[in-house]
């Protein structure tokens, strides 16, 4: 299971540390925060203790509204399950009761001046993406007109040139020889860099280039949601297959199925075409069209007008 620390959030969002300073090594190791509005008016049944616990406006508020043995009772209620930490939204300032029983539990209790829904927003995101399960794959990734595309293929096959083609055309590329893929979802996968390769997109004769210092910073993006699997193949013209519609094939990782598509390999071929081709097809399936129905409707009706 992959895990990060208080301290990673703390770092990564600018958080004020007000109590726990010394327990910032504390394990975070599930996705999505939680605010504990019904666990302190004494609701517990459901409550996800192995999350970030976020305090806003209505908790805070909620507890200065109690008399002080209450607010005491409600709060050490919460305290004693030991989340990984506490961050209090808004810069409230109105705390020092929560802040002792930080202090005496070692909880890290950490405070950010952004408002509750926008901060929890930027802190699942982050979270979701960071302890997601990933797997690194030998390959290519790009973003072919808004649609993640990775490429396979044998070492040599052409990948990172075929890569090269499709930035100069004015698409995006995203890593090179190791893809990092995260599931983020049932259905969901994205593809990403390792950031030691990050920018860089390796060409057989000419060596490393940096894409972004050659071609601009509109060139690159670090991130994609992968959705077609196209595996570049050898040039094998007898097993080329020109039905109308290609039977879909599906490639899987992580348990999630991507549509796979194989294109054959060979000098003067426009292979970067036929991807193009291949993500605006993938794009108007999505939204109801297929090309092979639409020309099958019309052969019928012209044999009934016949």
């Amino acid at each position: 299971m992959k895990t990060i620390t208080v301290k990673t959030l703390a770092e990564t969002f600018k958080l004020e540390v007000l109590a726990g300073s010394d327990r910032m090594d504390r394990i975070v190791s599930r996705p999505r925060a939680h605010r504990p509005g019904l666990e302190f008016v004494g609701y517990f049944d459901f409550f996800p203790m192995e999350r970030v616990q976020v305090l806003g406006r209505k908790e805070i508020t909620y507890l200065l509204s109690l008399s002080v043995e209450e607010r005491m009772l409600h709060i050490g209620n919460i305290v004693k399950y030991h989340p990984p930490c506490f961050i209090v939204t808004t810069g409230q300032q109105d705390i020092p009761y929560i802040t002792l029983f930080c202090d005496q539990e070692g909880i890290p209790l950490l405070r950010t001046q952004e408002t509750t829904t926008a901060f929890i927003a930027k802190l699942d995101s982050f979270l979701v993406k960071s302890l997601a399960p990933e797997v690194a794959i030998h390959g290519v990734c790009v973003n072919v007109s808004g649609i993640g595309i990775l490429l396979r293929g044998k070492s040599g096959i052409g990948k990172s040139e075929t890569a090269h083609t499709l930035i100069r055309r004015g698409h995006r590329f995203v890593a090179d020889d190791i893809v990092v893929l995260k599931k983020l979802g049932p259905s969901t996968l994205l593809g990403t860099h390792n950031e030691t390769t990050r920018e860089f997109l390796a060409l057989r004769s000419v060596g490393l280039i940096n894409v972004v210092r050659q071609y601009g910073r509109s060139a690159f993006q670090d991130e994609t949601r992968i959705v077609l699997d196209i595996e570049l193949s050898p040039w094998q013209g007898a097993s080329l297959n020109n039905e109308l519609e290609v039977a879909p094939q599906h490639t899987e990782y992580l348990g999630v199925r991507i549509p796979h598509i194989q294109i054959q390999h060979q000098p003067g071929r426009d292979v970067c075409g036929l991807i193009e081709a291949a993500a605006n097809n993938w794009y108007l399936k999505q939204h109801g069209y297929s090309a092979a129905e639409e020309f099958m409707e019309r052969v019928e009706n012209e044999m009934q007008r016949d």
